[in-house]
């Protein structure tokens, strides 16, 4: 596995190193081992299937509070997406950054994201599905959200119509 730095501390893009024959390739999507080496010592126990149907859906940004917060590693594999995390740890050197990541099913990167962020994506095609695993289970009285547009983060989203349901539309302006 390839780990590459993101301008959001602690999180990186993750590049799967295939073993290719003449029947395709097989290639670790997952080890406890190799994140180690990064310093990135999370357990997931959860994994979660989004299917989206149109091209445009926006769906995010969401986060957990503490001592619910979740690590995610975020994997295309259907369609493509644009993939965002914005840093919300007060004691983060990119407190308020963000960045993002295309990953699609015929890149195969997988996007890591450190617990104490926002998460979210637009897809870039229809019927796109996306797998996620999170480092911590979801607990609803711990949710929470900035909104997509909010002007203190500055995200650069991809000009498409979008369908954005109504809660993740209209969270507040995000105050630090």
């Amino acid at each position: 596995m390839k780990f590459t730095k993101s301008r959001v501390h602690g999180a990186c893009v993750v590049e799967i190193e295939k073993f290719d024959d003449e029947r395709g390739f097989v290639a670790y999507g997952w080890s406890e081992q190799e994140f180690a080496r990064e310093g990135l010592k999370e357990r997931f126990v959860e994994m979660i299937l989004s299917y989206n149907i149109r091209k445009g859906t926006l769906r995010g940004m969401h986060f957990q509070n503490e001592p619910f917060a979740q690590a995610k590693l975020v994997r295309c594999t259907q369609g493509a997406i644009y993939d965002v995390v914005i840093d919300l740890r007060p004691e983060s050197s990119t407190f308020k950054k963000w960045d993002a990541v295309e990953l699609t099913a015929q890149n195969r990167r997988m996007f890591y994201l450190p617990g104490g962020c926002a998460h979210g994506f637009q897809t870039l095609a229809d019927e796109t599905e996306v797998l996620y695993q999170m480092s911590n289970v979801y607990a609803p009285d711990y949710a929470g959200g900035v909104r997509w547009n909010d002007p203190a983060f500055g995200i650069d989203w991809p000009p498409d119509e979008r369908t954005i349901i109504g809660r993740d539309r209209n969270y507040p302006d995000f105050q630090s």
